[in-house]
């Protein structure tokens, strides 16, 4: 049966959403591989997300992928790399402090 708020599903969304910023960013050719690095340390961390969403989470990560699909500057993209994954740790209660 489909959770929306299984944690499994909220981190396979946030990714989805993710991945669609990384492409984005990846246009800014001089910055591909500061992209690629910061990239794949999140994406890992995202990945090892806690078992437990905390309430409010598919709400929030909702959004947060709104937000992501309304970027389209490259640029702004490469800002969002950090800032998204932080946002869904806080989401799934998670200290994204203590995980980077």
């Amino acid at each position: 049966m489909h959770d929306p708020s299984d944690p499994i599903e909220l981190v396979t969304r946030a990714l989805a959403a993710y991945d669609e910023l990384v492409a984005l960013a990846e246009e800014v050719e001089d910055e591909w591989s500061y992209v690629q690095d910061l990239a794949g340390a999140w994406r890992a961390e995202l990945e090892r997300a806690g078992a437990e969403a905390a309430p409010g989470a598919a709400a929030a990560i909702d959004r947060l992928a709104d937000e992501v699909t309304g970027i389209t500057d490259p640029h702004r993209a490469i800002d969002w790399l950090s800032t998204y994954p932080q946002a869904v740790l806080l989401a799934l209660g998670v200290d994204p402090w203590a995980a980077a």
